[in-house]
């Protein structure tokens, strides 16, 4: 390396002491350029041609169904007709919805399933998983607590190729101002997703012709006057695809309703083996589980409820032979718990009778959960339950006072409620209840009736929820009216679980969320729910991992805010 000493350079002047030769040399003494148009480069196409050109590796699938990483790396729940929220009790739900959409367009369409939430998967591995399946389709489901959360895995997959599908509570009932704002959103499928998907998939990759006998009675026996949409030339007709929404130039474009399968029975059975199946836990079951759906809807007017949405009042029930087509399915993959997953599981007597009549004859062994109302109930239907292997009844019980079930429209009321809980316990089955916190007329004192209500009920779990105006209920709309919403409100923070945006005259938001912690402590802390937990802490390893950390999140949820 040189060194100059600056005192040995010889600088040439003028006589002035300016050097002309330097001067001439700096190139800042030219006169700037005049402005002209910008006229910037273009590699829009070349990229986009090497996007598409890009080699498509042997794990890429046609189309890949999504239940994404969660808002906050926690376990939340999620389905097809629910709703989103974190859960403290360490619930991981099946994605059994995921898995029947799969059957549905196996073999014709190559499938992948990511269950991002049961396999605890952030954002970078998440991110992987899109490079290697290089999906040509990606489908999540929606609700309002994830909403955004959700529409960033749209904009992972839309950025690697793929048009993107959303089906879900929160898109159903809101399509348009959904794909206003995220526009790397292509699709939305409108309440009952199966056969939409089916058939957007069958038009856009030119399958119709593939369909298999089956497929083809779905179609033809569900809708009658149900026909493939193309045009004159050959090209798909959008505008003709049933219960689909999608994007026209600027314009969203929101398609024919369509109707609801009539015939469950029709349904290939989920591929259940697609799912992460050993990591579904549930409390107070020993091992994994999952969920058999053995109905769609409910008859029931609850103005809170969000399954009527995506349902509405139709009730469409499973034969008992056919659901126990699927339980055998289900115990040759070493299942041994299921839930029921229904909107109301005992919403037809006599396809509960006939399924537990076939359960003891052919002596599958399974242990199962299920829900109920308290008046879908009776002590014989309930004493067969228990016979044939019912371990757990979560009951919607909502409130102890008869005038805000009434404005609620639930139409079961707190002497039910107590004789159909006591006719479980009788049976050898455990009874989870479901409280909500704040439904339109709830005072202090209501709430208190609520918790010595609650406190009454042979119960073995108890959770306390805030009421949430999910977009699309009867309570929606009454709380729009009445201007209940907090100033501010965004749809994330539409949550039962770790917020509220309700905000009633004499019972702001704060005491709605002071009253739900102390209604959950005053249960919790008694001799019998104590028991529970302890039950829970000696059943096995995993269990006792679990127990501990739904302790510790209960006690910073209920050290956390201002009471």
């Amino acid at each position: 390396m040189s060194h100059i000493n600056l005192d040995d350079v010889q600088v040439p002047t003028n006589g002035n002491g300016k050097d002309n030769n330097s001067l001439r040399e700096n190139l800042g003494t030219r006169r700037v350029p005049k402005l002209r148009m910008a006229n910037f480069p273009n590699a829009d196409e070349i990229v986009r041609q090497g996007l598409l050109e890009t080699k498509r590796p042997e794990t890429a699938v046609d189309i890949l169904l999504v239940n994404p990483p969660t808002p906050d790396g926690g376990l939340w729940i999620r389905t097809q007709h629910r709703v989103g929220r974190r859960t403290r009790e360490n619930m991981v739900w099946p994605q059994v919805s995921l898995a029947q959409m799969a059957a549905l367009l196996y073999p014709d369409h190559k499938i992948a399933i990511i269950d991002a939430n049961a396999e605890r998967m952030g954002w970078p591995e998440f991110t992987k998983k899109l490079d290697q399946f290089k999906p040509k389709y990606y489908m999540t489901q929606v609700t309002a607590p994830t909403l955004e959360n959700d529409i960033y895995g749209c904009f992972l997959a839309k950025a690697r190729g793929a048009q993107t599908i959303a089906f879900g509570t929160h898109v159903t009932p809101i399509p348009r101002e959904t794909m206003r704002p995220y526009p790397t959103l292509d699709y939305i499928l409108m309440g009952e997703p199966d056969l939409t998907i089916r058939d957007l998939l069958d038009h856009l990759e030119g399958k119709i012709d593939q369909r298999s006998a089956n497929i083809q009675k779905l179609f033809a026996d569900h809708d009658p006057t149900y026909a493939p949409s193309f045009n004159e030339d050959g090209s798909v007709n959008m505008h003709g695809i049933k219960g689909l929404v999608w994007r026209d130039g600027a314009d969203v474009v929101i398609n024919e309703t369509r109707p609801f399968i009539a015939n469950l029975d029709d349904m290939p059975h989920p591929m259940h083996h697609l799912l992460p199946m050993e990591k579904y836990r549930m409390p107070l079951i020993n091992g994994p589980f999952t969920f058999i759906v053995t109905s769609r809807g409910c008859p029931a007017g609850c103005t809170y409820c969000i399954k009527h949405v995506s349902y509405q009042y139709s009730v469409r029930v499973r034969s008992p032979e056919n659901i126990m087509e699927e339980m055998w399915i289900l115990k040759k993959l070493g299942m041994n718990n299921i839930h029921m997953y229904s909107d109301l599981f005992t919403v037809s007597r006599d396809q509960v009778m006939g399924l537990c009549k076939l359960m003891i004859e052919q002596n599958i062994g399974l242990k199962w959960t299920c829900n109920s109302r308290v008046d879908y109930v009776d002590e014989e239907m309930l004493a067969m339950m228990g016979k044939a292997g019912c371990r757990l009844i979560s009951w919607g019980i909502e409130s102890g006072n008869e005038q805000i079930l009434r404005h609620a429209r639930k139409g079961a009321y707190p002497d039910k409620a107590a004789r159909s809980l006591q006719w479980a316990r009788n049976a050898g089955i455990m009874n989870w209840g479901y409280f909500i916190i704040g439904l339109p007329g709830e005072t202090e004192e209501t709430i208190q009736d609520t918790i010595k209500f609650s406190k009454s009920l042979p119960l073995d779990i108890a959770l306390f929820h805030v009421a949430a105006p999910y977009p699309g209920t009867p309570f929606f709309f009454e709380v729009v009216e009445n201007d209940w919403f907090r100033p501010g409100t965004r749809w994330e923070h539409v949550d039962m679980d770790k917020g509220t945006v309700l905000d009633y005259e004499g019972l702001p938001a704060e005491r709605l969320l002071y009253w739900q912690k102390r209604a959950f402590r005053e249960w919790a802390m008694r001799p019998e729910p104590v028991k529970t937990y302890m039950k829970m802490l000696t059943t096995d390893l995993s269990t006792l991992k679990s127990a501990v950390s739904v302790g510790l999140q209960t006690l910073s949820w209920q050290t956390s805010g201002s009471e």
